[in-house]
């Protein structure tokens, strides 16, 4: 499995379709280099406290919109 160091710079756009989340980001992605532990290495996400905030908000809403179009029995 190849694995990544993914770094999440700014999020630009969200929005829903089908059951899915899609997000719009800007973010640098390089190959990871292998864990030199011997631990299993997987991908890593990283990113800013003001970013992370931005996303969690954007999430929130997102969700909120998708139980708003669920009935009532469904949430």
């Amino acid at each position: 499995m190849k694995t990544y160091r993914i770094e999440l710079q700014r999020v630009k756009s969200m929005a829903h379709n089908g059951g899915m989340i899609e997000i719009q980001i800007d973010a640098a992605v390089q190959p990871a280099p292998a864990a030199a532990d011997g631990r299993e290495s997987s991908t890593r996400l990283a990113l800013t406290e003001e970013t992370a905030r931005v996303l969690q908000t954007l999430l929130k809403s997102q969700l909120t919109e998708l139980d708003r179009r669920k009935g009532r029995s469904q949430r």
